[in-house]
């Protein structure tokens, strides 16, 4: 066995045994596990890791635990460059899209009034997951630790919040999502990018005051789904306002549209639930 002092900071020690939280401890690990294998087997899932010190040197995952040895263990940082240290993932994401797993479709459907390219379906298995991921590049989105372990996933966020309200404003503050939002250019059911369409082409599916009081619609192209800047639409725009973090003199974004709907032709119009 291999007896190590490690001490986890920030929101690590959510994942830890209470009597470990925000304090030094020493764990027995196999002699030949690494320190991947001792952070998980503490319970902290490595997509949650970004900065590993061992012995006052940063490590990376393939790093042998040894007798004596004191680790730290740091989760990502938002605001102190790291760069001369070793990060966990060699390059990063360049562009931030999302596979959410079929316990946050609440969360998926804000991310995506936000702009944010963000797979879900509610048949998606873990396997799936993680191949998706794979696949594409995406950020596994998920508050199942044990999925997060999984080797072959390299980007994930564990969401720590139960509402989706909480959810959305967790994700966007930590990956600080802000700066990249682009509201109301996705379509909240299928993920689309929504596609201006003339009023005169979906008249006759518009509700009379609809058709009367408004001029700008947006289109799904996949499910044909009509959006249009209602009461609803307001209530979204606060939402943003409240989260999206902006300079001073800085105008709201222009390309905002409604989240709002009504289905294609020959279904009875019902109005969209607010996603909370």
């Amino acid at each position: 066995m291999a007896l190590a002092t490690y001490r986890f900071y920030e929101e690590l020690n959510d994942f830890l045994a209470r009597a470990r939280r925000k304090r030094e401890f020493k764990y027995d690990s196999a002699r030949a596990a690494t320190v991947k294998n001792a952070i998980e087997a503490l319970g902290v899932p490595h997509t949650e890791v970004e900065l590993i010190i061992a012995n006052g040197k940063s490590v990376d995952f393939s790093h042998m635990v040894q007798d004596g040895d004191r680790v730290a263990v740091y989760p990502t940082f938002e605001a102190l460059d790291i760069q001369p240290r070793l990060r966990m993932r060699p390059e990063p994401l360049r562009r931030l899209r999302f596979v959410a797993d079929a316990h946050l479709g609440g969360l998926a459907r804000l991310l995506r009034m936000l702009g944010c390219d963000t797979l879900y379906s509610n048949h998606l298995e873990d396997d799936d997951i993680r191949a998706i991921s794979v696949r594409d590049g995406r950020v596994v989105l998920t508050r199942d630790r044990e999925l997060l372990k999984c080797r072959d996933i390299t980007h994930g966020c564990y969401v720590h919040a139960l509402r989706p309200m909480d959810q959305w404003k967790e994700v966007v503050e930590r990956l600080r999502l802000q700066q990249d939002a682009r509201p109301f250019t996705l379509c909240l059911h299928c993920n689309e990018p929504l596609k201006a369409i003339d009023k005169a082409v979906v008249l006759d599916q518009l509700p009379g005051k609809v058709a009367k009081y408004y001029e700008r619609f947006l289109t799904c192209p996949l499910c044909q789904r009509i959006y249009w800047e209602g009461s609803h639409w307001r209530r979204m725009r606060t939402s943003l306002d409240n989260l999206l973090i902006k300079k001073a003199g800085d105008e709201p974004p222009s390309n905002l549209q409604s989240p709002r709907n009504c289905p294609p032709a020959g279904h009875r119009h019902s109005r969209a639930k607010r996603p909370d």
